[in-house]
Formats: C-alpha cells, structure tokens, sequence
C-alpha cells in the first residue's frame, strides 16, 4: 500500500461482500469536545460489492425494471423510458425537443390560472350575484389552496406515480374542471335569474341571489380546477428539466436556460390570460371566456400525450414523507448514544455505488445538523437480525443518504420562506393596483385599455427581460461577477427581492401622490370616476420593477430548488416555490384584515387605510408597511444566503479526505 500523504489517506481495502454499513475511519466526537480546527471530518466510505443484492423496483404504471450495475455505468439517477426500462439511447430522448412539449402544458395551466383570477371574481359578483368581499374571497382561497396544496402533487410524484403520470392525471382532472366551469356559464338553469338585475340593484344588492346547489356546483368546479393546478405545478418544471443529461459537459448552462424559457412559457400564458381571454369575455361573454380556457388546456394536453415517446423518466423513489418520519424517529430514539460510545461502529450505509432509495444517488456526508447523524448511527447489535437490507428497521437505522435528505431539505426551507414575502407583494399589486386603476385615464391616444387588462404589462416587462436577459444582463454581471451565468442562484433571489422593495416603495409614493390630487381636484367621493388629466400608465414603473424582481427571484428559485433538492425529492423541492406563492396569498390576506381592524374606528368616523373609497382610505400607507416588511424580509435572506453551502455532487469516491492533525 502506498504511503499516505499529509492530507489524505487512501481508501481502506474493499470489505467482504456481505458488508452494509459504512465504517467511519474515525472517533466522531460530541460536538463541542473539540475545535473545529482539531475535529476530523467524518469520512463516508461508499463501498463497492460484486455480490450486492439488486431488488427489482416496479413503477405503479409501468414494468418491473432492474437497475444496470455500477460497472455497467447506471446511476441512482439512471433515465427511463415510460415503461420503467433503461433508455439504450439517450441521443433519440429528451433535450430541447421534449422540453417544448412540457412548455405547452405549462402555459396552458398559467393562461387557465390567471385567466380565472382575473375573471372568477367579477362572474360570482356580476353572474352568481355575490357580495364582492364574499367573491374575492372565494378567488383568494382559489389561488392560496392551488398553490399551498403543491406539496400533494410533489409528494405523489416522487413517492409513487413519477412525474409524468401525476401530470398526467392531474391535468386531465384541471381540464375536467375547466370544462365544468364552461357549463356552470353556459346552462341558465347553473345560475339565477338575471332579468332586472341592472347596475344599481346589482350595488344595492337586490339582485335574486344563487341557490345553495347553483354555488355548491360552482364552487366544486373551481375546487376540482384548483386541486388539478396543485397537482401539475411541482412536476411540470421538475419532469422538464428531467429532460436534460446530468452527465453532460453543458448541463448547468442548459438548466439555466431551460428555467428562463419555462418562466417565459408561464409569462405569455399570463398574457394571453390578460388580453386575449378578457376580449372574448367583453365581446362573446362568460360562456366563450372559460371554454376558451378548456379548449388551450384540451390542446395542450394533447400535445403533452403527443411527446410521451421522447420523454426520460425518472423512477419513483418511495414516499418522501416516510423517510423523513423514519430519520426523526430513529435519531429521537438514539438521543442519548453518545458518537465516541464503545458500541460505535459507524454511520450506516449500504454497499455498493448505489443507495438503497430509488431514484437517488448517494449523497455524502455533511457536518451540519450533527443530531440527525444519530438516525445513521450503527450501535452493536442494530443488524442482530442479519446483514441483508430488507432486515434492517428503518424505524430505528436509517443510511446516511436518507439522513442527508432530510438534511437538504431543512438547508433549503430558509430560502423558498423569504419569498414568501415576494408572493404578498404579488397578491396585493393584483387588487390594489387595479383599484387604483379604476381612479387613473387608462387612454393613451386611441388606445384605451380596459382596466382588467392592466396586470398584462408587468407579464409585458418580464417577457422582454427574460428575451434580453443572455444579451444584456447576463454578460454585464458575469464581467462584475465572473461567474459564468452572471450570478449564482441564491443572488438572484436577492435581486429579485430587492427589486420587490423598489416597486412596492415607488406604488406608495405615487399612490400618495394620486390621492392628494383627487383630494386637490374634487374627486374625493368619485372613486370609480376616471381623472381624465392623471394617466394609469404611471402604474408601468411599479408593474416593471414588480417583473424584474419576479424574473429574478423566482426563476432563479425553480433553478436552484431542483438543483439543490435530493434526487428522489425534486417534485417536493419545487411544491417548495408554490407553497411559498400560496403561503403569500394567505398572508396578504391576513395582513390586510389586521391593518383593516387596526386602522378603522367607527365611533370616531375614522376610515380604515383600505377603505372601499380609495380616495379616503390610505393605500400608501399599506405599501409603505409592505416596503418595510420586504425590507426586514431581504437582511434575513442575506443572514441565510451567506450561510449557505451549495451540494458538491460526487461520484463513488476513491479516497477520503481528512483534516490535518
């Protein structure tokens, strides 16, 4: 055996065959008995076995697959086709072509998603005949739970179906819903009777109201389109990028693009939402509006069936949850074994190349969040029942790549938890900024612009940023920087929410501004009355800081989720962006119901700051609390971005690395 250098120590010789645990080269003390300096790195030793047992693995849907061997090259990681078997050539698979038929899919669901935002709230006021704060509310829990509920789709998607059947069923279910709403507009009997139901009655609320069953249609139709929104979001992002070879030279430089394009696809969903759907709403009604919607999202899914033949699968890798369960339990029940105990044996491990989880690769050993280790702490007597892995608890042995997993998942929480803040502001701007709108001459010359459609020019600013983003920003940053996308991830998150800071600063000053001038011009009870000489085009500069910071936060969220997430729990590393979104509508509303109940004061006659009346209410006041908020939100995603380690994804390793004595 070669002498060992200064800072590394060959790797030990190869155990017998039988062997399932990983060996620590090491006494691992308690934290705290040494320095850092002096503390040894626990070395992880992912052993090679000829005689290693392969389980045969089966996908729900699909035929019974058995993982190529390490020498064969296969991977933890290993693409396949529909049926659950090796891709023999992955040249006639994925890349750009599959991808821009999961585009479609995409934009399909963004274009049916804000196409009902914009549009739900105004055909249960106008239509069903509801109170509006009642119908807003409807519409705000619409979005929150289409977003919140993700986690279920990434959770079934990496646990049991794969993604491409979760999308697959969840979109056919949006689809159904759709499709359900179109009826609930087009068969009288769905909706009650509109004859004399005129502006001023529908004001006064005299209009005759919708029958309990005409609402509990309506409403499981739009709950049946949320649930199939929750389903897709996590995976279409996740099953795309999926598309691409890991093992490529060019694959980082894909990704990026990949999740710039996908954004884009989302962006002319939302734009098509915003102009096309509301002109066939305002000229052909209700009816024509949502079968539009049902008519991209049939079409798209139709074209997604198309591509099933150049899609690359990845395998199931058995629920999350369970294994996250299993790593708490296991350390909980081993909290008072100590690492340097005489009953130490190692960290456990399975042997050979591969982990013991399908669909992931072996993940290596990190030093934080050092109690976790004790679910990997091999105590004499653990394999008492024998060596083979299905004889092992879980319950009470986990491997260290399924603790790493849970470790993952906790360094990534911080990051998708500071958006949430981002989704507030996003969730304001979509009702605030269109009050306002109401107030302001939406006429430039010939053109007049309906008022719903103002949300289109913050999509409008995204779309161009994200076309210029690789011949403007990118290269300037990169000089700055010297980073080869211009910046990392976690820095455009940063920008992203400073951008968000800037907008929400700049909507308060010009809301003072346009109060003070109602108040000066004698508009101080026309909120609904247009000031023909203040032009709602001044919205553009808060609508265009808003885009910007979306482009770079939330893009680069979906990015660094599925990078950083652990390979069997990709479709739940990004539920984690649409449960921040869904988070963030709630929490606008939660905001907004305090400042109301602050801020109102009946026996004193003073309005609350979201007074029905805009021009009495105080609407900067709002967004100024919302600048600080964003603002405290920022300097604690520093705190954690700075902190932050990205993983180094390795191969099986031929030596490890020790710390000098």
């Amino acid at each position: 055996m070669a002498p060992a250098s200064e800072t590394e120590l060959q790797a030990p010789p190869p155990p017998p065959a039988s062997a399932k645990e990983i060996k620590s080269p090491e006494v691992l003390p308690e934290p705290g008995s040494l320095s850092a300096l002096q503390r040894k790195k626990l070395g992880a030793h992912f052993m090679e076995s000829d005689e290693r047992r392969v389980s045969r693995a089966r996908t729900p849907l699909g035929a019974a697959y058995e993982p190529p061997s390490a020498a064969a090259g296969g991977g933890g990681t290993t693409p396949v086709n529909i049926r659950g078997e090796p891709i023999q050539d992955l040249s006639r698979t994925g890349g750009w072509v599959a991808a821009f038929f999961i585009f479609g899919n995409e934009m399909a669901e963004r274009m049916a998603y804000f196409g009902l935002s914009v549009n739900m709230v105004i055909f249960m006021f106008k239509v069903m005949h509801r109170p509006f704060a009642s119908s807003a509310n409807a519409v705000n829990n619409f979005l929150g739970i289409s977003q919140a509920s993700s986690v279920l789709g990434g959770f079934l998607a990496d646990a049991y179906l794969g993604r491409y059947w979760t999308i697959a069923i969840f979109t056919t279910m949006y689809l159904l819903g759709l499709i359900a709403l179109t009826v609930s507009a087009s068969v009288p009997a769905l909706v009650p009777p509109q004859e004399g139901c005129d502006k001023l009655a529908m004001l006064l609320g005299a209009c005759a109201p919708a029958a309990p069953w005409q609402m509990a249609y309506l409403q499981t139709a739009l709950y049946v389109t949320a649930l199939g929104a929750a389903g897709i979001r996590p995976c279409v992002s996740s099953f795309g990028a999926d598309q691409f070879d890991e093992r490529s030279p060019e694959y980082k430089r894909r990704l990026d693009r990949f999740f710039n394009l996908f954004y884009l696809a989302v962006t002319l969903g939302a734009i098509a939402a915003f102009t096309a759907v509301v002109y066939i709403q305002m000229q052909h009604g209700w009816a024509a509006a949502f079968g539009t919607l049902a008519l991209a999202m049939g079409t798209s899914n139709a074209l997604f069936f198309v591509g099933t033949p150049l899609y690359r699968h990845r395998l199931p890798g058995g629920s999350p949850l369970t294994r996250v369960a299993q790593v708490l339990v296991a350390a909980f029940r081993k909290r008072d074994a100590a690492f340097d105990s005489g009953d130490f044996v190692g960290l456990y491990e399975v042997a050979g190349a591969k982990s013991a989880i399908r669909g992931s690769a072996k993940i290596d050993h990190t030093d934080d969040f050092r109690w976790l280790d004790k679910a990997a702490l091999q105590l004499e007597g653990d394999l008492a029942g024998g060596e083979d892995e299905e004889a092992v608890n879980p319950w009470r042995l986990c491997t260290v790549t399924q603790v790493e997993e849970v470790k993952i998942l906790l360094r990534l929480l911080p990051v998708p938890a500071c958006t949430v803040m981002l989704s507030v502001v996003l969730t304001e701007f979509l009702t605030l900024s269109v009050q306002q709108a109401y107030t302001l001459n939406t006429r430039v010359a010939a053109l007049h612009l309906p008022v719903t459609c103002m949300p289109v020019f913050p999509c409008l600013a995204i779309f161009l940023i994200l076309a210029l983003y690789y011949q403007t920003f990118a290269p300037l940053a990169r000089r700055l920087t010297g980073h080869p996308h211009g910046a990392s991830q976690l820095q455009r998150v940063g920008l992203g929410l400073f951008f968000s800071i800037l907008s929400v600063a700049w909507a308060g000053l010009f809301e003072r501004y346009r109060r003070g001038y109602a108040v000066r011009h004698g508009y101080l009870g026309l909120f609904l009355t247009p000031m023909p000489d203040l032009s709602a085009y001044w919205l553009l500069i808060q609508y265009c800081l808003i885009g910007v910071a979306e482009v770079f936060c939330l893009v680069a969220l979906l990015e660094f989720l599925y990078q950083e997430a652990p390979d069997a729990m990709r479709s739940v590393g990004s539920a984690y962006a649409a449960v921040a979104g869904g988070l963030g509508c709630f929490v606008a509303s939660a905001i907004n119901t305090a400042v109301d109940a602050a801020t109102r004061d009946d026996e004193e006659g003073r309005p609350s700051w979201l007074a029905q009346n805009i021009n009495v209410g105080r609407f900067d006041y709002l967004y100024w609390l919302l600048a600080v908020l964003s603002t405290v939100n920022l300097l604690i995603f520093v705190f954690f971005a700075k902190r932050y380690k990205y993983r180094v994804r390795v191969d099986v390793p031929t030596t490890v690395a020790v710390d000098k004595q």
